[in-house]
This record gives C-alpha cells, sequence and structure tokens, in this order.
C-alpha cells in the first residue's frame, strides 16, 4: 500500500519528527530572553538594525522589536538582544577563547564558564569566544583585560548583545545568576 502524504506533517517518518525536536531544543534561546521585546537586527559588522532595515539603537526602545518580528525579519545578518536597565539580565562576553576547530576552551574560560553554573551560554559570531547570559546588578559595563591579552566584558544596560543561538554544550535555555561570578571577576 502506498504512503499518503500528509500535508500538515513536518516531518516524514517518528524518526524525523525526534531529530526536529532536538536540533529545536539544541538552538533554543531561553524564554526570559525571548518573552522580552528588546530584539534587534545586525549587519555583518554588528551595527544594530530595525527589522524594517534602518538604524537601531541600544537606548531607544522605540528602535526594539518582539523576537518573533525579529527572527522573522531578513534584514542584515543576524539578531541582537539589547540589554536595558529595566531588569538584571547580563552578558559575559569572552573573546577569544574557544578553539572553533576543537571546541575546546581556554583554561580561564572554563573556570569562568564552570563557575557561571547551569545558565545559558552561546558561541559569539566569531566563533571563538563565548557569551554568557545569565541575572546580575550591572549598571555599568567593564572591560576586564586578563594578563594574556584577552579580555572579559561585563555588560547589563546600554548595550546590544549579538546573538547566534549556537548552544555551547549541553548548557540550559534560562537564565542563573551570575553575581558572585562577576564579583569575583572584578575585584
Amino acid at each position: 500500500m502506498p504512503l499518503a502524504a500528509r500535508s500538515h506533517a513536518r516531518s516524514c517518518s517518528t524518526r524525523c519528527r525526534v531529530a526536529l525536536h532536538r536540533a529545536a531544543k539544541k538552538n533554543a534561546l531561553p524564554e526570559e530572553l525571548t518573552i522580552r521585546d528588546r530584539w534587534i537586527r545586525r549587519s555583518s559588522t554588528k551595527v544594530p538594525l530595525t527589522v524594517g532595515d534602518m538604524p537601531a539603537s541600544s537606548t531607544d526602545p522605540r528602535t526594539w522589536s518582539s523576537y518573533k518580528s525579529a527572527a522573522a525579519s531578513t534584514v542584515g545578518a543576524g539578531l541582537g538582544f539589547v540589554l536595558s536597565d529595566v531588569d538584571d539580565v547580563v552578558c559575559l562576553d569572552l573573546d577569544h577563547c574557544l578553539n572553533p576547530l576543537t571546541g575546546r576552551l581556554a583554561p580561564w574560560a572554563a573556570a569562568i564558564v564552570r563557575d557561571a553554573g547551569a545558565t545559558y551560554v552561546e558561541v559569539s559570531p566569531s566563533g571563538d569566544g563565548l557569551h554568557i547570559w545569565g541575572r546580575a546588578d550591572v549598571r555599568h559595563g567593564r572591560r576586564i583585560r586578563r594578563p594574556d591579552g584577552t579580555a572579559v566584558e561585563v555588560y547589563g544596560t546600554g548595550r546590544y548583545i549579538a546573538m547566534t543561538g549556537r548552544r555551547h554544550g549541553s548548557c540550559p535555555s534560562i537564565l542563573a545568576d551570575l553575581s558572585a561570578v562577576i564579583t569575583k571577576l572584578t575585584t
């Protein structure tokens, strides 16, 4: 008996459906970010853009959109999330810490990821850095230079972070309290 096509089906079999579910879950952004209307598009050079291809601002909410609108837009090269003083969402930006060929982290970055605990971590657009997302009271961003020339940036407001959705390792899609990690980095 020939197989009948199901027009409503998203996959050809149970195996394909499970694979689609796993892929979606692997790339799932934290709901704590996607429910906020603080999304923008970005150019390949990280210039913030509105979904209508106009300049966006990390300090002007009129230029931000919902996640759904930003994700549906084809403007620019990707998504960005705006950090604002209306809540305690923060991001640690670790530069040049990930070997893109092997996936191995530099020891200093592995220690920060370990200290951060169960929180959302994604690979940065460069492919050799990480963004660690969480919660903390950070009103002024800081760039912390490491002795080896690398840097850790801590941001909580007035900035946007280029998003990739490329989850690092098996991190969860939640935001943990990063207060202790940030205190350790800044003292």
